[in-house]
Order: structure tokens, then C-alpha cells, then sequence
């Protein structure tokens, strides 16, 4: 699942992390922040990823996905270490590019420090869409910035891509 790739017979453009991209004009993204649901992978079962770029390939839209099957938990998170900072960099470039963040803690058990960082970057946006469960140890911290800042919030993965396609409707960039 590596680079970029065209959904077949789909409209949607994949491009997994770190693969480049140069958009094109008016070119309608997403970037799927959020968890990662390392038991889904490795059960071989959809993450809410895959999931959200399933329901949404029938759109003409770039998904940016910053899963990386080849990641490997022995790089150093520092900026000195290429592999680490090449995927950071990448997502944050992401990020400001796309047309809709979509933020997605999939389990309420989650620390997601990454996740939390993800949505304070983008709560001034205007551009995102926010999942999160009942239960989440920073649930009322995450109410109160999409409150605030006037972001969705949903309470389930499964209305995530519904709000997404809703979002790239309304998009007036």
C-alpha cells in the first residue's frame, strides 16, 4: 500500500505516506488523521482508514493516508533520524493541503498524544471534521476545542465518511 494510488474503477486518488503529491488545481482532498488501529492490521481486518477510503471512492478526491505498513517502532523520534522526519514533515504538509481533516480516535482507550497534536493544529482550519468516543480520557477537552472553534463532532467512526462527502460539498476554497 505504498505511494500513490488510483482507486480502481473508483474516482479516489490514494496517496499513502510518504509518497509526494502535487495537486492539482481545485483538486478536492482529505487527510485522515487520527489513530492508527494496530488490531485491526494485524488481524487482517478494514481500520477505519481503509473503511473511510472505501466509502468515499466513488468521489473525484485525493486521500491522503499516512498509515505506513513498513513502519518500524525502532526509528527514533527526532528530527535527526530521516525516516521519522520525512514522515512528519509529510504529514504536516498533508494536512495544510488537504480540503478536510478528518480526525478519527477509533477507540476510547487511546492515549493519542499524535491525535490530540492533529487536532489543535487544525481547529482554526475550518476544515475538519472530528470523531471521537464516548469514553475518551480527553473527550471533554476535544468537546470544548470543537465547540469552540465550531468543528463536527461525531461519535462514531461510521458516520465519518457521510460528514466528510457533506464537507467536500460545502467546500468554498
Amino acid at each position: 500500500m505504498a505511494g500513490v494510488q488510483k482507486s480502481s474503477p473508483t474516482l479516489a486518488t490514494i496517496v499513502n505516506a510518504p509518497a509526494p503529491h502535487s495537486p492539482k488545481p481545485n483538486e478536492k482532498s482529505v487527510f485522515l488523521a487520527g489513530t492508527i488501529d494496530y488490531d485491526a492490521v494485524k488481524a487482517g481486518r478494514p481500520t477505519w482508514q481503509e473503511n473511510v477510503i472505501t466509502s468515499l471512492s466513488h468521489l473525484p478526491v485525493t486521500i491522503y493516508n499516512p498509515y505506513r505498513s513498513d513502519w518500524d517502532d525502532s526509528w527514533k523520534e527526532d528530527i535527526e533520524e530521516p525516516k521519522f522526519l520525512g514522515q512528519t514533515t509529510w504529514e504536516l504538509d498533508m494536512m495544510e493541503r488537504a480540503s478536510v481533516i478528518a480526525l478519527c480516535i477509533h477507540d476510547p482507550n487511546a492515549k493519542a498524544p499524535i491525535s490530540l497534536l492533529e487536532l489543535g493544529l487544525g481547529a482554526r482550519s475550518g476544515k475538519m471534521v472530528v470523531v471521537c468516543p464516548e469514553g475518551f480520557w480527553k473527550r471533554g477537552n476535544m468537546q470544548a476545542v470543537c465547540r469552540r472553534f465550531g468543528i463536527e463532532m461525531l461519535g462514531s467512526e461510521f458516520e465519518l465518511a457521510g460528514a466528510i462527502e457533506e464537507k467536500l460539498r460545502n467546500e468554498v476554497l
